[in-house]
């Protein structure tokens, strides 16, 4: 799951090649007793073994046989609007392509312009995230990693999305209802409280609390990195444990290739109406 920046790599060349020089030099005075001659062999072989290692290194990063790809996930963040999801899953996703990774957020809310005639009935909730999770889906089929943050408020819904993907990380950030109210600077929780929005998770609509999440996070004590670390962290963890999740999981009917979005569309609609 980590990787070496090609900063670190090059200082763990370069302190490596200065502990080799010394050791040179230091060989050359012990047997000539010639200090010019010795610091010259010991410049000449640091110049020219970090040339080669740099070469060394830039040959082998092209020689593909026997090198191991990471096997991507699908990191599904949950829980109330304002418990800080979109935040924790933006840093994730931006540590992940510094790391290297291939990897791509997916926002409920942006998702959602893509589809504006989506509402907030439970059906229509479950279309999205049944939507959402199939793209994700596909992303993780295709070797990329998928940062997800959804609200996906109803247990049936996620556990279809769990069902469509190979690798499947569930966060819930467990974020109280009060704190989400307290951060909530667009007043959402307060329209909804005086009947002004409708449909509101955690007010009039219900939010299923996930019952075996892979990762749970409070995020009033810790920080945005903080709770990012943890995220990382059990994937780490779950890359060790896992050989692969069984085929029986997964419900690999749903899993063709969506041309476009209208295409895509249609295909969560029909699952919605197969499965709810």
């Amino acid at each position: 799951m980590t990787s070496d920046t090609h900063a670190r790599s090059a200082l763990e060349a370069v302190s490596w090649r200065v502990l080799g020089t010394v050791t040179t030099a230091g060989l050359v005075f012990i047997f000539t007793r010639k200090l010019v001659l010795s610091l010259s062999v010991g410049a000449l072989a640091f110049v020219s073994k970090i040339g080669l290692f740099w070469m060394h290194e830039r040959i082998w990063e092209r020689i593909r046989p026997g090198t191991r790809a990471s096997k991507p996930s699908v990191v599904w963040f949950t829980g109330l609007s304002g418990s800080g999801k979109s935040t924790i899953a933006e840093w994730v996703t931006a540590e992940m392509r510094r790391r290297g990774l291939p990897v791509e957020h997916l926002d409920g809310d942006t998702i959602r312009d893509m589809f504006p005639q989506t509402g907030f009935s439970r059906e229509e909730r479950n279309a999205h995230v049944r939507r959402v999770g199939y793209m994700a889906s596909r992303l993780e089929a295709n070797g990329v990693f998928v940062v997800t943050s959804l609200i996906s408020p109803y247990e049936e819904s996620r556990a279809f999305v769990r069902g469509l993907c190979r690798n499947f990380v569930e966060v819930y950030v467990a974020t109280p209802i009060e704190e989400c109210e307290r951060r909530d600077v667009k007043g959402l929780y307060a329209k909804a409280r005086s009947g002004e929005i409708g449909n509101f998770t955690g007010i009039d609509d219900p939010y299923e609390i996930p019952a075996n999440p892979e990762v749970l996070i409070d995020t009033r004590n810790m920080t945005v990195e903080e709770a990012g670390d943890i995220v990382l962290q059990s994937l780490v963890e779950k890359k060790r444990r896992r050989n692969g999740s069984p085929a029986r999981h997964r419900s690999p009917e749903h899993l063709h290739p969506a041309r476009s979005l209208r295409e895509l569309q249609a295909a969560g609609d029909a699952v919605v109406h197969r499965q709810g």
